[in-house]
């Protein structure tokens, strides 16, 4: 009897972007992964942390210790993997780039997920920019599977060429979900550290002469992008050539089905002379990229002639509408896509702070001081928008304290200034804003809104939760305590849901000359316990339609009751929807809301 030939079939996955990138760490051998959450890169470690028991991952109080910490790991001989979405490799700059200098023991990949479209982010800087300001190589995968693929081709990079190695992803690459072969799984031993203080400490003369082997090691891996398979040439019509990289290349492909390909996977640095042949084979040379015009700049430089952003333009997403409009224009193809989905005009939903968040009331009793409000990075943010309207700033995480106390030196107006922060990010990056504030004495009011989670990504937790991301019992952060330790002499916790205890804690902190910061405590909304489980009802006998309800924005109210004797429309409450949290009984003048058991709120 003949020895049977037949193979196992693949294991394949459909999965995000994000879980194939957690995947590939676990075919690589990772040891460790550290970061802070951020959309569109969260899903990275939280999958990580639940399917890849023997792995060690982390949440950071901040992407600049969530990069030291997967540093640390790399300098031990230890393969790892720092995680942060775009702006949060600002964070991370200062480490990113003397470990440029440094070097690793063991492979070490930073991920930075880009945001074009701003789904949830405040700009779209194109982070490709920081792997040429580094002087470090950067992948950028086109699909889940090279997203899983590349994390083992980037720990290879880093071991062979001693650098860390920028992984772009992009938010369709992150989330969207593609079939993705499972690997063989690999044991990387755990080197340990290795003393070497003219290669690690980076003082003058040690960096002078790490300066050197950076420029050396460039020119190295210029040459290996010419040759890596991570690049390719894909021929097919002439006539058209197109050079792309990510998700620039999925559209192109859709679109420009027939033409012939350069498909970039080691986006930086460029094989100039890869593309200079190809671009000599083709008749018209077309790069597509999303942002900034990053590969046609070069190319250019290069004398080599081609187009780009005359097609696609600098903003936003490149979606398949907005670049078929592009190639149409000019003459690569027909007609542009039309537009998938009904023609029909639908009506703008604007975000909206949850059912029964804890944010909204603290906004409520902040409004009427009539106080300018420097506002920070979270849900909270969203009170800038009608009918809060209370946040009047944002500008990147921890800056709500830092330009309440410039505001605060300059300003005459007589207006009392907030900052208003959420606990993660004041855990983030709040704490050295708050010292600055007590050392020179700013008359601001800090308001920290403790929801004992980072809310806006998703849930995760942080060193006041009391859990790590591994699911670990950890020590809780005592804010007051941590917050009096920084020097703050007027401290208040406070329920959020408590109106006249909130307005009463505004009032004294306000009065109060100096720095003093008022903690307003309640759990998140999305939090699996709701505030009270009886949701509350509006009566309609009571009900004037004066809508004093409505102007807490809460989504759990609507304008669609009844009428009232002078023709007004009456309020209803989505007993669904309501979590009980009773700032619309605590602000109706006419006590028309109560709990649907008819018990009397408190």
């Amino acid at each position: 009897m003949e020895a049977s030939t037949r193979q196992e079939a693949p294991i394949r996955y459909l999965l995000s972007g994000n879980e194939a990138v957690a995947l590939g760490c676990r075919e690589a051998g990772v040891r460790l992964g550290a970061g802070y959450p951020g959309t569109p890169s969260t899903e990275i470690l939280e999958t990580l942390a639940r399917l890849v028991p023997e792995m060690y991952v982390q949440w950071s109080p901040n992407e600049k210790v969530g990069l030291e910490v997967a540093a640390g790991a790399a300098l031990t001989g230890a393969r790892a993997i720092s995680t942060q979405k775009h702006v949060g490799l600002n964070v991370a700059a200062d480490p990113l780039m003397t470990l440029s200098y440094m070097g690793v023991e063991a492979g070490l990949v930073v991920v930075t997920a880009d945001d074009p479209e701003l789904h949830s982010s405040q700009n779209e800087q194109d982070n490709r920019h920081y792997a040429r300001f580094a002087k470090i190589p950067m992948l950028e995968p086109s699909c889940s599977q090279e997203a899983k693929d590349y994390v083992a081709a980037g720990m290879e990079i880093s071991e062979r060429f001693d650098t860390p190695v920028l992984l772009r992803m992009t938010t369709r690459i992150s989330h969207s979900k593609g079939i993705v072969e499972a690997g063989e799984l690999r044991s990387v031993a755990v080197k340990g550290f290795r003393k070497d203080a003219r290669k690690y400490v980076m003082v003058p003369a040690n960096a002078r002469a790490r300066h050197a082997f950076v420029e050396e090691r460039l020119d190295r891996l210029r040459a290996f992008a010419e040759e890596t398979e991570l690049n390719r040439v894909e021929w097919g019509d002439r006539r058209v050539g197109v050079v792309a990289a990510g998700v620039g290349y999925v559209q192109a492909r859709e679109l420009l089905p027939e033409a012939s390909y350069y498909k970039l996977g080691l986006g930086w640095p460029l094989p100039l002379e890869g593309i200079r042949r190809f671009a000599a084979e083709v008749e018209r040379l077309i790069v597509i990229e999303e942002l900034d015009p990053f590969i046609e700049e070069q190319l250019l430089a290069e004398g080599i002639a081609c187009e780009g952003k005359s097609l696609t333009g600098l903003l936003g997403e490149l979606t398949p509408g907005r670049l078929g409009k592009g190639l149409a224009a000019a003459g690569l193809i027909d007609t542009a896509p039309a537009p998938a989905g009904a023609a029909a005009t639908v009506l703008p939903r604007p975000p909206v702070l949850c059912p029964g968040c804890p944010h909204r009331s603290l906004f409520w009793g902040v409004k009427p001081k009539k106080g300018n409000v420097f506002g920070d990075i979270g849900c909270y943010t969203l009170a800038a928008l009608p009918p809060l309207q209370t946040i009047d700033t944002c500008l990147d995480m921890g800056a709500s304290i830092g330009t309440a106390i410039g505001s605060s030196k300059v300003a005459t107006d007589g207006k009392p200034i907030f900052a208003a922060i959420g606990d993660s990010t004041f855990l983030h990056s709040g704490m050295t804003g708050l010292l600055d504030a007590v050392y020179n004495d700013a008359d601001i009011t800090v308001l920290i809104l403790d929801n004992r989670v980072t809310a806006m990504t998703g849930g995760q937790e942080h060193p006041a939760t009391g859990k790590t991301l591994m699911g670990k019992a950890a020590r809780q952060v005592d804010l007051p305590t941590l917050v009096k330790a920084l020097g703050v002499d007027h401290v208040q916790v406070v329920a959020n849901h408590d109106q006249p205890a909130v307005r009463a804690a505004v009032e004294a902190a306000v009065a109060h000359a100096g720095p003093s910061v008022v903690i307003a405590r309640a759990p998140c909304a999305l939090m699996p316990v709701k505030i009270r489980e009886i949701p509350y009802r509006v009566d309609p006998e009571r009900c004037v339609g004066c809508r004093t309800c409505l102007r807490t924005g809460c989504p759990a109210l609507s304008l669609t009751g009844g009428l009232t004797a002078k023709g007004l429309r009456q309020v209803v409450i989505d007993e669904d929807a309501c979590t009980g949290c009773s700032l619309c009984f605590q602000v109706c003048p006419h006590e028309a809301i109560r709990l649907t058991s008819e018990e009397v709120p408190v």
